[in-house]
């Protein structure tokens, strides 16, 4: 019993995990901080660590998706995250292929 709980709990996450991207970027169509987008995400019903959040922010700023900015609010620094123009048109192509893949898998269950 306990294998099939890790199998599932190992398949549940590699299910999420292009599906983070997907939720990240439509967040961040409108400017956001890490706590701010994490919060956001979790009232979506997107639960996400920290220890996952911010290494893939990192992770897309570097491959040109995202653009980033320090500012201080409320006397602490926090780092303002946005789509790039890249970045808004990789969510429109990723955004479609969603749909189409999610369309045909909900045919097949």
């Amino acid at each position: 019993m306990i294998a099939k709980e890790a199998l599932f709990e190992s398949l549940r996450l590699e299910l999420r995990r292009g599906s983070l991207i997907l939720a990240v970027l439509a967040q961040l169509r409108r400017e956001q901080y890490g706590y701010s987008l994490r919060m956001a995400l979790s009232q979506a019903g997107v639960e996400m660590e920290e220890s996952t959040l911010y290494p893939l922010l990192r992770r897309l700023e570097s491959q040109g998706l995202l653009v980033s900015e320090w500012r201080e609010e409320e006397k602490r620094k926090k780092r303002f995250y946005q789509l790039s123009v890249e970045g808004e048109e990789m969510l429109a192509r990723l955004a479609a292929e969603w749909r189409a893949l999610s369309a045909s898998v909900e045919g097949m269950l």
